[in-house]
């Protein structure tokens, strides 16, 4: 059914049931008990290249006019249920304010992550005197989100195509096939011993229920006729003959395949780095077994402060005796959003009872009974530890691909084209281990390892494997949650400069990142929504902002 408005002949209850094989909704407001039609509002109280939240019975919409054309789609994002009039309306679909997801206004499909669903669309009509109807079908106005139809197998069609890694990239890629009509076998295989699952949440929530957290279930799988291996590892790709190899000894030949194995946290090369309660946050069993650890006497170290680093101890510091971040550099997140925000976010923890040692590093992790009990430092000093977390970075898992015939770059990450495709033929990659293309840097390769982004890769990659040719259309959106407050980042590049407008100290404003030749490539905020979500659609549609048109507003390039 599709989304868009059609003018409506009075009383044309006809011309309803035609439209649908199902019994229409009566006019007036009634009901059957699948549909809900009624009138929302005038024609005249939404303008061009605008969004309106309306009310439909027990339930809400968001109606778009675009191109003289109303549409009407799920009114929440079906990533964590922000609401989409508060977004961003770009070219032909509008973007969540929190965290980038993208939704085609007539149809309601998503085009870019984080999440899993569509939105439901329904039916607008407009009536001689201008009033707007809709009509939706109760259970999608209820649970506002849609699965897209998926191909079902088919057993004379003998292609296999495998999917190596069971991240949000990986578990997108599977379905994104069957959903564009791939009917040969589907095989999903996941080292990790679950169903994929929503990774952000390993240090924002430790005490995540994993059941809670699935992107799909195992039924979703088995009705869709996708194969998934769980707790499984491939050893072996061999590009020539087309064939992967599992830890079980069991071979898969392949007409095409998928790789998105992610990265393993790195472990600092230290004497006592294996002992207990030295831990790493990539998975949610080390979610699992930190949270575990927590108590109120309890004393926490945490080497790093990048966002896992921070993330944890934002979590943690409410539930130990103490906390403490060792630093390498002066200020946290200083690479990521400039050192003035950097120093106003170490300045929230420190109010939080967070500690800082900063310019540091540790040399020693000493325990007893083989387990951690102190931490000691780059210039001798001594902490008392029952956990330590290192948040020091990653290494990618492309080791097994030694041989197999794709280039590695020095750093393990993969060079693809446009349509994430190696140099072999029939493989493609994407999510951490990809240098990808980014289209909002001006098309050159870069290793990004965002969720979101590794999702669209996912996607990207099914469209090609699939033979519909889709180039990347990359912008990068990142997110964190510290202490309550969202941090919003769009764009890629070591900047030159830095311009902060807003309050900083009260932690709302917008930075512009300015690079080479005044060029803005990248913007972050804290609540000033959604400005970020803006500039990325306004990145995607291969716009550039620069220092100059930032005067003297800078926000003047934002549509009114």
């Amino acid at each position: 059914m599709g989304c868009s408005s059609s003018k409506e002949v009075r009383n044309s209850n006809e011309t309803l049931a035609a439209a649908s094989k199902v019994t229409s909704a009566t006019e007036n407001g009634k009901t059957d008990d699948e549909f809900i039609e009624a009138v929302v509002c005038q024609e005249s109280d939404i303008g061009e290249n605008q969004m309106k939240q309306v009310e439909l019975g027990e339930g809400k919409v968001l109606l778009v006019r675009q191109n003289g054309k109303l549409s009407a789609i799920g009114n929440k994002c079906s990533h964590y249920g922000a609401m989409l009039v508060t977004g961003a309306l770009g070219e032909g679909r509008v973007r969540c304010p929190w965290h980038g997801a993208c939704f085609n206004v007539e149809t309601g499909d998503i085009e870019d992550f984080p999440g899993m669903d569509s939105l439901p669309c329904y039916r607008v009509t407009v009536g001689d005197g201008g009033e707007v109807k809709v009509r939706a079908k109760r259970t999608e106005l209820a649970t506002n989100k849609r699965t897209r139809v998926m191909a079902k197998r088919e057993t004379a069609d003998e292609r296999t195509y495998v999917v190596i890694g069971g991240g949000p990239s990986g578990a997108t890629c599977a379905e994104t096939l069957r959903q564009e009509g791939f009917t040969g076998r589907v095989i999903l295989i996941n080292k990790e011993p679950c169903l994929p699952y929503d990774r952000v949440k390993v240090s924002k929530t430790m005490d995540m229920v994993l059941d809670k957290c699935l992107l799909r279930t195992q039924q979703f799988y088995d009705d869709n006729d996708i194969e998934v291996m769980l707790g499984t590892e491939v050893t072996k790709l061999d590009g020539a003959t087309r064939e992967i190899t599992l830890d079980n000894g069991y071979k898969i030949r392949y007409e095409k395949a998928y790789i998105a194995t992610g990265s393993k946290p790195r472990r600092p090369p230290i004497e006592g780095a294996d002992l207990r309660n030295v831990c790493v946050l990539r998975t949610a069993a080390d979610a699992k077994l930190v949270n575990e650890q927590l108590g109120p006497e309890k004393k926490v170290v945490i080497l790093g402060t990048s966002f896992i680093g921070l993330e944890a101890a934002a979590y943690c510091v409410g539930k130990v005796g103490k906390v403490t971040v060792i630093g390498r550099g002066a200020v946290p997140l200083k690479e990521s959003f400039g050192d003035a925000i950097g120093r106003r976010v170490m300045a929230l923890f420190q109010e939080k009872g967070v500690e800082f040692v900063m310019n540091s590093g540790i040399q020693k992790c000493e325990g007893e009974e083989g387990a951690v009990k102190q931490v000691e430092l780059t210039d001798g000093t001594k902490l008392d530890a029952d956990i330590c977390i290192f948040g020091i970075g990653s290494t990618l898992y492309t080791e097994f691909l030694e041989g197999s015939g794709i280039t590695l770059n020095r750093n393990g990450s993969i060079n693809t084209d446009q349509y994430l495709e190696t140099n072999v033929e029939g493989v493609y990659v994407g999510g951490d281990i990809a240098n990808a293309p980014v289209h909002s840097n001006d098309g050159q390769q870069a290793t990004i390892g965002h969720y979101p982004l590794a999702q669209y890769h996912g996607r990207v990659a099914a469209l090609n494997m699939a033979g519909k040719a889709t180039p990347l259309n990359a912008v990068p959106f990142f997110w964190t949650v510290l202490f309550g407050k969202s941090f919003r980042y769009c764009g890629y590049g070591n900047p030159d400069e830095v311009i902060i407008e807003g309050d900083l100290e009260a932690l709302k404003f917008v930075a512009f990142y300015i690079g080479k030749a005044g060029r803005v490539i990248g913007m972050s905020s804290c609540q000033r929504d959604p400005v970020v979500a803006q500039f990325a659609e306004y990145s995607s549609q291969g716009k550039v902002l620069h220092k100059d048109d930032l005067r003297p507003n800078p926000l003047g390039w934002i549509p009114s």
